[in-house]
């Protein structure tokens, strides 16, 4: 009912009996994945094409924390037909020639390299990193709460039950531990290879703080360089320039093994409470000593729950990871996947949701 109030507040035309139409949807088609979803509810809500942003728009901002992660508002798709020549039996008879296109704008820019937007389109990549819908992997708390199957015996609820009328037959109660939202590193490259994906990056990591609230960022180039403050500011081109005014060795030369060893001294114990989810993004482009970064790759694997490094290059075809960092990290990394458009950050985004609660062995 409350999805139901937020539509009719944005101005769509609810009828009185879409809110018993729209469960009765969502009792068929149940709640994943979260895209049949958005098109039943669009389908039963929508009367127009022009009412589809405002749908979209809710339905992001209501589910945001209510679904598995990964779906992002699209727009509706366009079709333009082209007719050329003359219709048959009017004057020479010619035939009638059909072209269309198929694909639509949101489509063709989630595929498209960040190297490659144009000013508009990197406006437009930044709109759809923003409406992403965020949900990271659970951990278990040191804190436990009451349960009702077997497990670990709750002496406290035992003992306070064994005071009533029934105390000749002892109920034993039990308690498992709690569940609680993992913490997330990101810890981002922003050297001069890294140039052409660093901005649209960093839109990604102030949209998982804005969604995540529990994240601790960081970049590097040279040095390691904390920004987790900046990206506080809720406007994220605000939060980016300020960014760029705090880090002082933007596009130069790398030297990721140093910035690794940096973390694990002065930050690992600080921030690194919880069973964190590592982010480094990098693509690997190393000047210091493969040896340094081998061995810090090796102290930060033990300090977390996980690391995932995310290369904008190896969605390239034909890419393999020859450069020194690489051959020295990947040994220490649980996931390696590709970041150079939305569609891979949305597979980061469902993927960083499907994390088990325990860590490789």
């Amino acid at each position: 009912m409350g999805f139901f109030h937020r539509l009719r507040q944005a101005g769509l035309p609810i009828a009185a009996g879409a809110s018993g139409e729209m469960m009765r949807a969502v009792e068929v088609i149940g709640l994943a994945p979260p895209g049949d979803v958005f098109y039943a509810l669009r389908a039963l809500c929508c009367t127009s094409v022009e009412q589809y942003d405002r749908f979209a728009a809710v339905f992001v901002d209501y589910f945001r924390q209510r679904i598995p992660a990964g779906l992002v508002a699209t727009q509706p798709r366009t079709r333009e037909w082209t007719i050329s020549g003359e219709e048959e039996g009017e004057g020479g008879g010619g035939e009638s020639v059909r072209a269309a296109r198929g694909a639509s704008d949101t489509e063709r820019l989630r595929q498209k390299d960040f190297a490659t937007l144009t000013t508009a389109e990197a406006a437009a990549v930044r709109s759809l990193i923003e409406a992403m819908a965020w949900s990271l992997a659970r951990a278990r708390s040191r804190r436990h709460r009451s349960a009702s199957r077997p497990g670990r015996p709750d002496l406290r609820r035992t003992l306070r039950g064994s005071v009533s009328p029934e105390a000749d037959m002892v109920r034993l109660a039990y308690q498992e531990r709690k569940e609680r939202q993992r913490p997330l590193l990101f810890i981002a490259d922003v050297s001069g290879s890294m140039e052409r994906y660093s901005e649209m990056l960093l839109y990604f990591a102030h949209a998982a703080r804005d969604r995540l609230g529990r994240m601790e960022a960081f970049v590097f180039a040279t040095h390691l360089t904390r920004i987790t403050r900046q990206l506080e500011r809720r406007d994220p081109s605000q939060a980016i320039a300020q960014v760029s005014r705090a880090v002082t060795d933007w596009s130069s030369g790398t030297r990721i093994g140093e910035a690794i060893a940096t973390f694990n001294r002065d930050w690992a114990r600080r921030v690194g409470r919880g069973g964190p989810i590592a982010i480094i993004v990098s693509d690997g482009w190393d000047r210091g000593d493969p040896a340094v970064l081998a061995d810090e790759m090796a102290r930060l694997r033990r300090s977390v729950h996980r690391v995932i490094w995310l290369n904008p290059l190896s969605g390239r075809e034909g890419y393999q990871p020859l450069t020194r960092g690489m051959q020295a990290a990947l040994p220490y990394v649980d996931d390696f996947l590709p970041v150079g458009n939305v569609a891979n950050l949305e597979k980061v985004v469902q993927m960083l949701d499907s994390i088990p609660l325990r860590a490789r062995s």
